[in-house]
């Protein structure tokens, strides 16, 4: 299921997007992501070839269940490490942006013992 950074970022972006409004657009892509609208275009072909994005008879994007998979993982990812750098007295927006650059490279491992040892703290200063 490891896909490169990019289509992580198309998907997610896709899930928050659905979440926050309940429709998707490329459009709505480009925007939330500030890309040129043929950059998605061109994004969303390859992710509809991969089986991760389907299209709706208006134009809506829909993830599979494939891509909803990849979508929730790095999704959750981000929303964990925000948190945990915010915890830690990362400003908000900073802690986000990271988030944003780490939730692709860290090894499962690594991030599933980094929210072990951030539960186990923050329990213990609560």
């Amino acid at each position: 299921m490891r896909v490169h950074k990019s289509s992580e970022d198309y998907l997610e972006a896709i899930l928050m997007l659905k979440e926050r409004r309940g429709y998707v657009r490329s459009v709505d892509v480009a925007n939330e992501l500030a890309f040129t609208k043929a950059s998605v275009s061109v994004a969303m072909k390859k992710l509809r070839e991969s089986g991760y994005v389907q299209v709706d008879e208006d134009g809506g994007l829909i993830l599979t269940e494939a891509g909803l998979a990849i979508a929730r993982r790095v999704y959750d990812r981000h929303r964990l490490l925000t948190e945990f750098f915010v915890r830690l007295g990362v400003d908000p927006e900073v802690a986000a942006r990271d988030a944003c650059r780490v939730e692709h490279d860290l090894s499962e491992q690594t991030f599933e013992k980094l929210v072990e040892h951030a539960q186990k703290k923050f329990e213990k200063d609560s």
